[in-house]
């Protein structure tokens, strides 16, 4: 099992997949292996940004985790493109795959129920990234195909010459995960409350939509075995909560002042761009499809379910 972008998600995969699966983890930080290793993860030196970096990723993987960030600027995403050109040089393709994206990819809904059927209307240019990554990944698969063995390859020259009425399969199965805004006990919006960071109004205020990331580590594992062919899938718990409801909620939990609420024309005027981009997109994501295909079941429904047991254990000390 390859890990590609051995972040927060997926050192949590890993703990899920490692009593079964010789783990391997793509990163570019050497100060970083000996935290690999201890998470039982072989570490391979590399950068998704130098392709001439990637050559030890041709080691013919039975899956891939793929959680890496499309780089900072463009509208292509240029890592995923050189992680396909890495393992496409091996001697075969990986069976199974998981790609770890956003729901950015849907841009403003306007409050609407998201299913991933929804055509994409990526509004921003790192949303833009991320569609470009789905599709790349999605015209991989498709021109990938199966031949006299689960995990042989061969080319689409080799394809044409097949005889009449040749038969092929795909030999690479890919999920894609659409993940939105990821929590966990350490990853909460402690120091945007202490900073007194101000939110939308009622009337203003936008939905958004939450993972705990132990959840979101589930889902990736799930999907590489229960996943169907190259299809897409919400990633998000069952809260229906407007943003500000959802710093309202940390607030209160783990005893911070509110945030003052703005109207979006201050907002607008006060708030730097990377945090008006979130504000001006509303969905409500649906996760039905993620718990009929991958029998995923959030342990954290709501996101006061780890909140509250925070608020527990605080009271406790």
């Amino acid at each position: 099992m390859l890990l590609i972008g051995c972040g927060d998600v997926a050192l949590r995969a890993a703990r899920l997949l490692s009593p079964k699966f010789r783990l391997y983890g793509l990163t570019r930080h050497p100060e970083q292996h000996a935290r690999l290793r201890a998470a039982g993860i072989t570490p391979i030196a590399g950068d998704l940004d130098r392709r001439s970096s990637l050559s030890r990723l041709a080691l013919s993987p039975f899956a891939v985790l793929h959680c890496a960030p499309p780089a900072a600027e463009g509208d292509d995403d240029t890592r995923t493109r050189n992680l396909i050109a890495a393992l496409a040089s091996a001697r075969s393709l990986p069976r199974r795959f998981a790609y770890i994206g956003t729901s950015g990819v849907y841009g403003d809904c306007a409050g609407a129920l998201v299913a991933e059927t929804r055509a994409l209307h990526p509004e921003s240019a790192r949303a833009r990234r991320r569609v470009a990554a789905e599709r790349r990944l999605r015209r991989w698969a498709r021109g990938s195909v199966a031949a006299r063995g689960p995990s042989s390859a061969i080319s689409p020259s080799a394809r044409r010459r097949d005889a009449p009425g040749t038969r092929t399969t795909p030999a690479l199965r890919i999920a894609i995960l659409r993940a939105p805004g990821i929590y966990a006990a350490d990853r909460l919006p402690l120091e945007r409350l202490r900073a007194g960071t101000s939110a939308l109004r009622a009337a203003d205020d936008v939905h958004t939509n939450h993972v705990h990331a132990d959840d979101l580590a589930h889902a990736a594992v799930l999907s590489l075995f229960f996943g169907k062919p190259q299809r897409a899938y919400n990633v998000n718990d069952d809260s229906e909560l407007k943003m500000g409801e959802w710093f309202d909620l940390v607030a209160d939990r783990t005893q911070l002042p509110r945030p003052r609420r703005v109207s979006r024309a201050e907002a607008e005027a006060s708030l730097p761009p990377s945090l008006l981009s979130f504000m001006r997109e509303s969905r409500r994501l649906v996760n039905a499809r993620a718990k009929q295909d991958l029998r995923w079941r959030p342990r954290y429904p709501q996101p006061d379910a780890l909140l509250a047991a925070l608020a527990r254990e605080r009271d406790a000390a």
